[in-house]
């Protein structure tokens, strides 16, 4: 086949492509106006949030109070800082000798 009749044979297919697009685009759009008609009719019930459960609360036992030791206060060791050594002169001083 040469390439014109090849090309024609596309166009026709795609015409039809095109049609069948068209014809489904309608159908579509009259099933939406229907809904759309149809959904007014029906009266949506609201949902209710569902109710929190509350949880019936205990009344404590009769507790017997402890006293309580003040707690001891830690006082954190501190680490004595790192100094760079430090090269020490020596001076030996010679004390005079007095002769008496």
């Amino acid at each position: 086949m040469s390439q014109k009749k090849l090309v024609k044979q596309l166009l026709k297919k795609l015409d039809k492509l095109e049609a069948e697009r068209e014809k489904l685009i309608d159908k579509l759009a009259k099933a939406l106006d229907k809904m759309e008609k149809s959904t007014p009719a029906k009266k949506v019930v609201a949902k209710k949030a569902p109710a929190k459960k509350v949880t019936a609360k205990k009344a404590p036992a009769n507790k017997v109070v402890v006293k309580k030791a003040p707690a001891k206060k830690v006082v954190a060791k501190k680490t004595p800082a790192k100094k760079a050594v430090a090269k020490k002169a020596v001076a030996k001083t010679v004390a005079p000798t007095t002769t008496a």
